[in-house]
């Protein structure tokens, strides 16, 4: 295995983990909450067109499990399948910080009780962001480490409120400001491919926003149809058709292309964990299908993160030569 970005054309969250911890760190993904702003209904806002009833859980029996039994489990079955050692606890579905810090603290307190856990990640959005939710993070990130992944799911106003997101793209970049500002989290963010009249132009300008923005981290998802959420009805009547993988692979290259070599990938694709309820497209369901495929044409173009990008600081020359010689060896 090659020091760096573990052979692969782009930069990988495994690599970034490595090395903040010095060792492979595996999540545990766990469910805490049950409801976002979206889904109450506050201010007239509407449920996500694509977030069905169960939050983005990854497994939807979290839902009825208690914190300690989740960990418990996962850690049990992560553990046996690859002898891991060190773990994240990932506060994943809905708006994690849509809830009392009270009930904040106790869920972090837990997720640290154990000693082969080294931190936590969470989920959230641009609207749920307090001072005392960010003062919390600060008071953890003393004694553990803290990350943050915000949906900002896209940078365009319109494709924000065709997903029916309720809040703008100006007011996530001011929120990544503000963490950035505030805290000391590692911060990523969440991006959704295969919106509606979607051009490359787009997909060239998020990557350009990406590139001016604090953050640490990407992860990207394709848009998919699940069953009960508001898409499926878009689906059913006509209104909205899921991006082939073809073409989701060449929206990837591009955005990589021009993304700065700084920011590490969670993954480039979404999976759909639960067959029985995904609609559309049929491929979501091929997790490591749909990775060697995307790595596969990279290759095969000779594409790799930070190909266009022109760097713009010292940290991101450094990243950019190394990279550029590193690929050389990976074609």
């Amino acid at each position: 295995m090659e020091k760096g970005w573990l052979g692969l054309p782009y930069h990988t969250i495994s690599e970034h983990y490595n090395q903040l911890f010095g060792e492979k760190v595996y999540k545990i993904p766990v469910t805490v909450v049950d409801n976002c702003p979206n889904r109450m209904g506050l201010k007239g806002m509407q449920t996500c067109v694509f977030c069905d009833v169960w939050g983005s859980a990854a497994n939807k029996e979290s839902l009825t499990m208690e914190l300690r039994s989740q960990i418990e489990t996962y850690h049990e079955r992560i553990s046996r399948r690859y002898n891991a050692k060190a773990f994240l606890i990932y506060f994943q579905a809905y708006t994690n910080t849509f809830t009392k810090v009270s009930a904040l603290r106790n869920n972090f307190d837990i997720a640290l009780s154990y000693p082969w856990v080294k931190g936590f990640t969470l989920g959230t959005r641009p609207d749920c962001l307090s001072k005392s939710v960010l003062d919390l993070w600060n008071e953890y990130h003393e004694r553990s480490f803290v990350a943050v992944e915000m949906g900002v799911q896209s940078f365009f106003n319109d494709q924000l409120e065709f997903m029916r997101r309720g809040h703008t793209a100006e007011a996530s970049i001011e929120a990544i400001h503000k963490i950035a500002d505030n805290t000391k989290v590692d911060l990523g963010i969440h991006l959704i491919f295969g919106n509606p009249g979607e051009t490359d132009e787009q997909i060239v300008k998020t990557a350009e926003i990406v590139n001016s923005l604090p953050i640490t981290n990407v992860k990207l998802h394709n848009m998919h149809v699940l069953k009960n959420t508001p898409l499926e009805d878009m689906y059913h009547r006509g209104e909205f058709t899921p991006i082939d993988r073809e073409t989701y692979t060449q929206r990837v290259e591009l955005f990589l292309q021009h993304l700065s070599p700084r920011f590490a990938m969670h993954r480039l694709a979404a999976y759909s964990s639960r067959w029985d309820e995904l609609v559309a497209p049929e491929w979501t369901k091929d997790k490591m299908g749909t990775h060697q495929y995307i790595i596969d044409q990279l290759r095969a173009k000779s594409a790799y993160q930070s190909q266009f990008f022109s760097a713009q600081t010292d940290a991101d020359v450094e990243a950019q030569k190394f990279l550029a010689k590193k690929a050389q060896r990976l074609f």
